[in-house]
């Protein structure tokens, strides 16, 4: 049995941010199911950074020349799936929900890059379910499976825009929340954004 990835696509219609990564499978024999476990991690090392998005990634990696042992692997999901029957070969969708927490690392990172591909791994386990002469049999998915897959940047902000278009989210604690409340009513400001417009103009 083989994995692979073979292209992604972000959901319209999802509830929240999703992408869909296409699943090609391939078997010696027909397989009646497959209980699927999938863990992808992103790899940082595996691409090349402009100045710009090295300064953006600072907050994580520190500075670039401390990349040779920081630029560590980043855990970006466990996914399960029912894989239904088939005969030698199948593509099947992979749902990978996303989140817009700018506290997450993973969306820090792919918020830092401009363009080009995110470094995926997929790392592969679970339990097959075959027919051998009428008898079921079941084997385990072998940790070794893994597949790797260049994310497109643009795929990922797709999938973001679709439900979150030009905004970003950050999560306060609720007296700070308050404190910008007291500072928008206080100054008649309309929107949260006008208020951290205001403040940064104070700063500058």
């Amino acid at each position: 049995m083989a994995f692979s990835c073979t292209g992604a696509h972000a959901e319209r219609y999802a509830v929240a941010p999703t992408l869909t990564l296409d699943l090609r499978i391939t078997a010696e024999a027909r397989v009646e199911a497959i209980a699927l476990r999938c863990q992808i991690r992103i790899e940082p090392n595996r691409r090349r950074y402009s100045t710009t998005e090295g300064d953006r990634l600072h907050d994580l990696f520190g500075a670039p020349d401390r990349w040779a042992d920081t630029l560590k692997p980043l855990q970006l999901a466990n996914l399960s799936l029912m894989v239904p029957t088939f005969t030698r070969a199948t593509t099947v969708d992979l749902p990978l929900p996303l989140t817009y927490d700018m506290e997450i690392a993973t969306t820090k990172y792919f918020q830092a890059l401009d363009d080009g591909v995110v470094p995926l791994l997929l790392l592969f386990s679970g339990t097959v379910f075959t027919s051998v002469d009428g008898r079921l049999r079941v084997a385990q998915v072998p940790w070794s499976e893994e597949a790797s897959y260049p994310l497109p940047v643009r795929v990922w902000r797709e999938a973001v825009d679709i439900n979150f278009p030009n905004s970003a989210w950050l999560p306060l604690h609720r007296e700070t929340l308050e404190r910008l409340r007291t500072y928008k009513t206080h100054n008649s400001l309309p929107t949260w954004e006008s208020v951290v417009d205001a403040l940064l103009k104070t700063e500058e």
